[in-house]
């Protein structure tokens, strides 16, 4: 499709033109590889398999759109299979206190109880860590073993989950490889270390196993519902899983026991390197960055139309958390359109036509900063300054704070859903799925890093209290990544979608078409029925962490 959208410069033009022959020019004369970036070099991103065995559980294959996938669906009644996943593993060292660390060890430590073993699950802490007072609170002790200072931990685990920051790994990780006891597995929930290593040349040491269980979901709410499916043999969040090194021919079962111990509903395979690219990717896009982008936008939009400041935020960040997500996660993403009347269905065609490539364009633009290096470098530089420049509080404009009032006179029943809304919130969410489908993600990840962490994980916590509450409980990575990139999704849409529409620029019913018979859709469906019957309530007691920034 033709983009509504195109600027032509001929001077840039000709200095682009002049900047491609100068680098063909510098390489047809040898340009020594020392000032080639080393981005340019890093590793191609492999198709996934998608096809897994087992011999402790019992996979499926599923059709996802037009794809066969395998998948292992999840569930309590799993959890006596689990010593056999676990053997010969006597203790858990899960290295962290963040965002991740202390659901993923709390469920761990449940689940394994439950399934009678006697493995240890112990948390490991940078000496004087102000989290071992909140470790204690829920029950980790020195006294018997389950709490210490984390090099300590590692040189005693068979499994180190190391699930402290992203900088903190890049920047600590040889000393964590030479404290780790021979034959012990590494296991991360994100691949960003991988992503590090490749852009400095470098690799997990080859004599020990590499797993990683990675939840499509923020810690708290991989607590909260593991807590709340107790009753209806179980509920959680989403895991991929990838085995990066099996040296001991163990690694595909550990990593299975580990999702199920944690709770997820199912997992589906993926590579590490695919899990980074499209993480880091997707919390930067729909997930937390552009949502953000997508209210601060529409909000002053509504109320250059006329709306009062109330009624602008129910129908921006308010129809968006209270009904549009709440639909894509039952129904699925064609529902929200199909659900519509004529008219409020040209009106979704018009902020959806507008908003697609433009919102296209910054996502591109984050997959390229990503897998190139240049993002993970990003993120480990905020690392080395965070005592400088601390991480901000973002819900203190008017924006939230008229959001504030609102849902404290919220009626649950009655919130609106705002066809134009719905169009640009939509179209980012495609244009998003799209952006995967075309760099080979398989339609599992695509579904779940674009479509299921939103609605079931993320924008219930901004439906509870806020942007800030919704973002700043997820990794240091994916905080940074938020509010570096929700301003350039706020300025692409008020400088061209939105000028597009005032402009009666016409509709591009292809593009149109195109979303009424795109196969996501399909994968969106299956995934819908594989779905818990529970909803995150964040009005439950928990036990895990949750972070308000002051």
């Amino acid at each position: 499709h033709k983009p509504l959208f195109k600027t032509s410069c001929i001077t840039s033009k000709m200095r682009f033109s002049f900047a491609c022959a100068a680098l063909v020019s510098a390489a047809s004369y040898g340009m020594s590889s020392a000032f080639v970036p080393k981005s340019l070099g890093r590793p191609a991103l492999k198709p996934v398999k998608m096809s897994f065995a087992s011999e402790v559980f019992a996979p499926q294959e599923v059709t996802f759109a037009d794809t066969k996938e395998t998948i292992l669906k999840g569930g309590r009644d799993l959890f006596p299979l689990l010593p056999k996943a676990f053997e010969g593993i006597k203790k858990v060292g899960v290295i962290g206190w963040g965002s991740q660390a202390p659901a993923q060890a709390q469920n761990l430590r449940d689940s394994l109880k439950e399934a009678g073993t006697d493995i240890t699950v112990s948390i490991g802490l940078r000496e004087g860590s102000s989290s071992f007072e909140q470790a204690r609170n829920q029950g980790f002790s020195e006294e018997d073993g389950t709490l210490g200072e984390m090099f300590s931990v590692i040189k005693e685990s068979d499994l180190v989950m190391l699930l402290i920051s992203d900088a903190a790994q890049a920047r600590l990780y040889k000393e964590i490889f030479a404290a780790m006891k021979p034959g012990a597995t590494l296991g991360l929930s994100h691949g960003f270390l991988l992503g590090h290593l490749d852009s400095i040349g470098e690799k997990f040491p080859d004599t020990m196993d590499v797993i990683a269980v990675c939840p499509k979901g923020m810690g708290p709410s991989v607590r909260r519902l593991y807590e709340q499916g107790k009753d209806v043999n179980g509920a959680g969040i989403n895991s991929s899983f990838a085995v990066h090194q099996d040296v001991s021919g163990k690694a595909t079962e550990l990593a299975l026991g580990w999702g199920i111990a944690v709770g997820s509903p199912f997992m589906f395979e993926t590579s590490l390197r695919s899990e980074f690219t499209s993480d880091i990717f997707g919390e930067r896009g729909i997930l937390l960055g552009a949502v953000h982008g997508i209210v601060e936008s529409l909000y002053r939009r509504y109320q250059r139309q006329g709306m009062t400041p109330e009624e602008a935020f129910l129908q921006s960040s308010e129809s968006i958390t209270g009904n549009i997500v709440k639909t894509i996660s039952t129904q699925g993403i064609k529902a929200v359109y199909t659900s519509l009347n004529d008219e409020d269905k040209a009106i979704f065609q018009k902020a959806y036509s507008a908003s697609y490539y433009p919102a296209k364009e910054i996502l591109q633009e984050i997959y390229d900063e990503v897998a190139s290096g240049n993002e993970i470098r990003t993120v480990i530089m905020h690392g080395e300054r965070i005592d400088k420049y601390p991480v901000g509080k973002i819900d203190g404009t008017n924006t939230w704070m008229v959001g504030e009032q609102v849902r404290a006179s919220r009626d649950e029943d009655n919130i609106p859903l705002n066809p134009f809304t719905a169009g640009v919130y939509v179209a980012t969410m495609m244009a998003q799925c799209d952006v995967l489908l075309e760099q080979g993600h398989p339609y599992s990840e695509v579904v779940n890093e674009s479509v299921i962490e939103a609605v079931d994980s993320l924008c219930p916590y901004m439906h509870y209290r806020g942007v800030a509450f919704m973002v700043d409980n997820c990794s240091f990575t994916a905080k940074t990544g938020s509010r570096k990139w929700a301003p350039r999704f706020d300025y692409i849409l008020e400088q061209l979608a939105y000028t597009a529409i005032d402009n009666e620029n016409p509709v591009d019913m292809d593009l149109i078409a195109a979303f009424e018979s795109h196969k996501v859709h399909e994968a969106v469906d299956e995934c819908c029925k594989l779905r818990p019957p529970v909803d995150i309530s964040l009005f439950a007691e928990t036990s895990t962490k949750e972070i308000v920034i002051q």
